[in-house]
């Protein structure tokens, strides 16, 4: 005798039987309520992997969840609970029996009547399968012993499948939510009626064998395919959800389904050193970049002795070199609120209103404003998945199967890109203590940041070290204007919300976006011609076509088409949901003392890893050569 278990059959798989009961009225109890039954046979059931038979020793069923109140069912139906199960014994006779007791709800009242007037008498039974024995193989067919199993739920049926041995699976068919939870019984194949008077030579004979070979054939390929895309993106670690996805009989589609949703909401590692508040409040970006404009000065060495501990650790966590002094992520999206009295010169006591550095550079940038997601203190290349393609529904006929369809989907991926951007500030400035000094120079830093990779987002070549914006994208919708360009209309206007429609990507935050020549032009231009009172752009009015717009001079106004040259404009919409940028470690700082050396004031650089992806193409529509 080997111990293993069925090739198509997975340890934790569940099963239901199917038991004729004899109801004897000794064995009911009408005052109680109760009633004994059997629910469980060591007798022979046919799978379709193979010849199945429970073990009934004592060590072989694990009855812990029944006789902790387990509950009697109405057809596998945990909606339709009518009775407790008060307990549970194996007899010498190596049948399971229990006595159930049922409700006083109406429902268990009718049932109970049912029972006691002997037209409810079967029974079925479900269960957990732990671990099996292979006793026997004969002519391709397996006969297993399942010397570990667990019961869970009793239940009353309408039909067993074989009363002639009086045990046999239940033909009540799951319902839709619950097929899912038994891989060891497939649905089988649909009903044929027989005729009202079939001639009596008539014979109907399946061929089990066939069966059990074809699903095992679907079985094995549903494994297969759910095991390689686990595999695939197994940075998500998929290898629980994958487990169980074979083991309960989950479906490729509903696979797919929870594994993007798994991994969108997964979390991306970060490049936090973990400061405590006490940390955050103590540390200072005057200090530091006073450190780095007078680094041979020990005095200040002492002072900013923290900043450089701080980006000691920023550096080694984010495995890249700093070449000044790195700011730690944990400061860049943290609020300071609090100013406190500390060594070090730190020492004005004033509540600090300015938001963390992340949403003081946000509020450089007006897409900020349109919905655009941030993902910041990351460490190492990132990949985020979106769905492809989509699952097909199909007209059948009667006992027709589907043509299986697909969800599909694949990674944009985001590697870092460094941005650098410079501010001058005075060396008198450096050496102040106030904490409005210290929201001044980090407003400024982040301006000078945020506007840099707002105009990569917005029309980033891609080419070099340049991130890909919204206009250089592959794939967004094109609305032209002309051989040469044209002034832009309120039919070029719904057509970009048409694109963006169609493409049935028109959800999530939708806006336009373009710049102030644009927009002065489309104040100008009347919807139905000149002189209908109605214009594109309605003064004293920000949306525009009903959505919300933004106007900055970053989108372009230099764009060439045909012979217009350098004098085209961009207008774009789209869902701005779909714009990521994403942001690597923390901010490192550098100084150049020497620029601006006679005038007295220090050249502060700010280096930032920073890339932009556009996750869905067809969410974006654009017109690149509107003429104003």
């Amino acid at each position: 005798m080997t111990q293993s278990v069925p090739k198509d059959l997975n340890p934790g798989s569940t099963a239901r039987r199917g038991f004729f009961m004899l109801v004897e009225r000794a064995s009911i109890d009408e005052a109680a309520r109760t009633v004994e039954l059997a629910f469980s046979s060591e007798s022979e059931v046919e799978r379709w992997w193979g010849i199945e038979i429970l073990d009934h020793g004592k060590k072989a069923i694990r009855t812990d969840r029944l006789t902790s109140g387990g509950a009697l069912l109405m057809d596998h139906d945990t909606r339709d609970q009518v009775g407790v199960i008060e307990s549970v014994q194996i007899g010498k006779d190596r049948v399971a029996r229990a006595v159930v007791r049922f409700g006083r709800s109406a429902r268990a009242s009718e049932i109970f009547q049912d029972v006691m007037d002997g037209i409810r008498r079967n029974v079925s039974v479900g269960y957990r399968i732990h671990a099996a024995v292979l006793e026997s193989s004969k002519d391709g067919v397996e006969k297993y012993r399942i010397t570990d199993w667990e019961p869970y739920e009793i239940s009353l049926v309408s039909v067993p499948a074989d009363t002639a041995v009086g045990v046999g699976r239940s033909v009540d068919q799951p319902k839709p939510e619950e097929s899912r939870m038994s891989d060891a019984t497939p649905a089988p194949a649909p009903a044929v009626a027989a005729p009202a008077t079939p001639p009596a030579a008539s014979v109907t004979t399946v061929d089990t064998a066939a069966l059990r070979a074809a699903g095992a054939d679907i079985e094995r390929k549903r494994t297969a395919d759910i095991l390689a895309i686990a595999d695939q993106y197994k940075r998500y670690d998929l290898g629980g959800l994958a487990s169980e996805a074979v083991r309960t009989g989950m479906s490729l589609d509903e696979f797919r389904a929870k594994a993007m949703e798994k991994m969108v909401s997964a979390p991306q590692p970060n490049a936090d050193i973990g400061m405590t508040d006490k940390e955050k409040r103590s540390y200072s970006f005057l200090r530091a970049l006073n450190y780095l404009a007078n680094p041979s000065d020990a005095a200040v060495r002492r002072a900013a002795a923290f900043e450089i501990e701080c980006s000691e650790a920023a550096t080694s966590k984010s495995g890249k070199a700093s070449r000044g002094l790195m700011v730690p992520a944990d400061m860049l999206k943290r609020d300071l609120t609090v100013g406190t009295a500390t060594a070090g010169g730190h020492t004005v006591a004033t509540d600090l209103r300015s938001g963390d550095f992340i949403d003081l550079l946000r509020n450089a940038q007006v897409i900020s404003g349109l919905g655009v997601r941030y993902l910041t203190g990351l460490v190492g290349n990132i990949a985020i998945p979106r769905q492809t393609g989509g699952a097909t529904a199909y007209w059948v006929a009667e006992s027709g199967a589907p043509t299986e369809s697909q969800q599909a989907f694949d990674q944009v991926t985001m590697t870092p890109k460094t941005v650098g951007a410079y501010t001058d500030i005075s060396r008198k400035l450096l050496l102040q203590s106030s904490i409005d000094v210290e929201s001044f120079v980090k407003n400024d830093l982040a301006t000078t940041l945020g506007l840099a990779i707002q105009q990569a987002a917005i029309s980033g070549s891609g080419a070099g070290n340049e991130p890909r914006g919204i206009l250089s994208a592959v794939g967004i919708g094109d609305v032209a204007g002309g051989t040469n360009g044209l002034a832009p209309t309120w039919d070029h206007i719904v057509d970009l919300e048409t694109l963006v429609s169609v493409a049935n990507a028109d959800i999530g935050s939708l806006a336009y976006l373009t710049n102030a020549k644009v927009r002065g032009k489309l104040k100008k231009t009347f919807v139905d011609g000149p002189g209908t009172g109605e214009r594109v752009w309605q003064r004293g009015t920000e949306p525009l076509n009903g959505y919300r717009a933004a106007v900055t001079n970053a989108v372009p106004s230099n764009l060439d088409k045909g012979t217009s040259e350098d004098v085209c404009s961009a207008i774009i919409f789209g869902n701005f949901a779909d714009l990521i940028i994403g942001m690597w470690g923390g901010l490192d700082l550098l100084v150049d003392p020497y620029t601006g050396g006679t005038s007295g004031t220090v050249r502060i650089i700010t280096l930032q890893d920073v890339d932009i992806a556009v996750r869905h193409a067809l969410s974006f529509a654009a017109m690149k050569d509107a003429l104003t």
